[in-house]
Formats: C-alpha cells, structure tokens, sequence
C-alpha cells in the first residue's frame, strides 16, 4: 500500500465520519447516509490497497 493511497484511504474515512456526525447532529438523514457511504469507500480503498499489496508479496515469493 503506497503513502499516497493509505492517506487518500484515511482522508475519505475521516471525512465521512465528519459528514456523518454532522447529519446525526443536525438530524439531516440524507447527510448521515452520505457519511456513511464515504467512510464504507475510504475502507473499501484501504482493502483493495492492502489486497494489492498482498498479491505483489506472493508474487515476489513465488520468484525467489
């Protein structure tokens, strides 16, 4: 996983927390939804970086 991704990852999760917290604060649903969605993607990025990662491992292994 590149800096690069892992900050882009963690910079969607935390915004999504934010928008979420904001929606449940003011009791805007549709903002509580949008948070959620955004953070669900900031994880979703991080696993498919992390999955990335671990198959450029395996092939490195299966090389040596």
């Amino acid at each position: 996983m590149t800096a690069h991704q892992k900050m882009t990852a963690k910079v969607e999760q935390a915004r999504g927390a934010a928008k979420e917290a904001v929606g449940r604060a003011v009791g805007n649903e549709r903002m509580t939804g949008e948070g959620r969605l955004e953070r669900a993607k900031g994880d979703l990025r991080e696993a498919a970086a992390r999955g990335g990662e671990a198959v450029a491992k395996g092939k490195d292994a299966l090389q040596r």
